[in-house]
């Protein structure tokens, strides 16, 4: 059971097709087949289920992806850590859309610029999942709003400010004025799917005004302000993607405070690649206390 094996079995499992993980890995699909079959006779069970052209994770390939995740990725940061100083390989990252859209662009600009042996792969999505991600190996470090809903407080996480973002409720613009909660005269909150720290806020906010909050789950910022600007709903989103907008809608805006953005990874993890994008950020704050071992 070798790393290569491991890495077709992953791929193979994360596109559900032979031919679609052989054009990923530039391999031969003769070749992935004979490496999966191997691979299970070394295991003595079936790791797929053919479906016809589809292949389905059976109990047993689930609980060998979660080790195939974490060896692929202690290898890849063992391979990295004989280079120090010198960034290689690939960073496997996840950001929050906002995150992507608004802070992202320049730094990664710059890493690839200076590093181009850094092969960068960035996943989008809700805080905790990604956190979930980082945990389960399948990320090496992600950006997101803290605290994430959902994740227990001892969650075993390290984590850096880097962003502060002043959060905003959008609201149609012939809403009357608010100050407070109590003001609104609409209980529907556009936001993203459960696992986003923003839409906890925004939740939280208008649950103050002593009406259930309902949620419309959406999947960009777009969708969200179309739905707002329609006037059926509120939203939740920071300023820096507010300045984003070139043309932005006319909405009514209500300050609704900070939220920490924080650059999250494993305890102990520590690569060239990581310290090239901490370095690329800006730089970041101090572990938060508590964070690290």
């Amino acid at each position: 059971m070798d790393l290569l094996a491991l890495d077709i079995f992953r791929t193979v499992a994360q596109e559900g097709s032979v031919t679609r993980a052989a054009e990923r890995l530039g391999r031969a699909q003769s070749n992935v087949s004979t490496r999966l079959q191997q691979l299970e006779e070394q295991l003595g069970c079936a790791l797929f289920l053919r479906e016809g052209r589809g292949m389905q994770l059976t109990d047993a390939g689930q609980t060998l992806l979660t080790y195939a995740e974490r060896l692929l990725a202690l290898a890849e940061e063992a391979r990295q850590a004989l280079r120090p100083g010198e960034p290689t390989g690939r960073l496997r990252m996840g950001s929050m859309e906002s995150t992507a859209a608004t802070r992202l662009p320049a730094p990664l600009a710059a890493i690839h610029a200076r590093w181009p042996a850094l092969v960068l792969e960035l996943r989008t999505g809700a805080s905790r999942p990604l956190v979930e991600q980082v945990l389960a190996h399948q990320l090496d470090c992600a950006l997101v709003a803290w605290p994430p809903p959902g994740l227990d407080e001892d969650t075993p996480v390290a984590r850096h400010r880097v962003y502060t973002e002043d959060l905003l409720l959008a609201l149609p613009a012939s809403h009357p004025p608010v100050k407070t909660p109590a003001d609104l005269r609409l209980h529907q909150l556009a936001a993203f799917a459960q696992g986003c720290s923003y839409r906890r806020i925004g939740e939280d906010w208008m649950g103050q005004g002593g009406r259930p909050v309902e949620v419309l789950e959406l999947a960009s910022y777009p969708a969200i302000l179309a739905c707002v600007a329609a006037g059926r709903c509120a939203g939740v989103l920071p300023q820096s993607m507010r300045a984003l907008l070139h043309e932005p809608p006319a909405l009514q805006w209500v300050a609704l405070g900070p939220c920490d953005t924080m650059l999250v990874h494993r305890p102990g993890y520590a690569t060239p690649a990581l310290a090239a994008l901490q370095e690329a950020l800006g730089g970041v704050d101090s572990p938060i206390q508590g964070a690290e071992p």
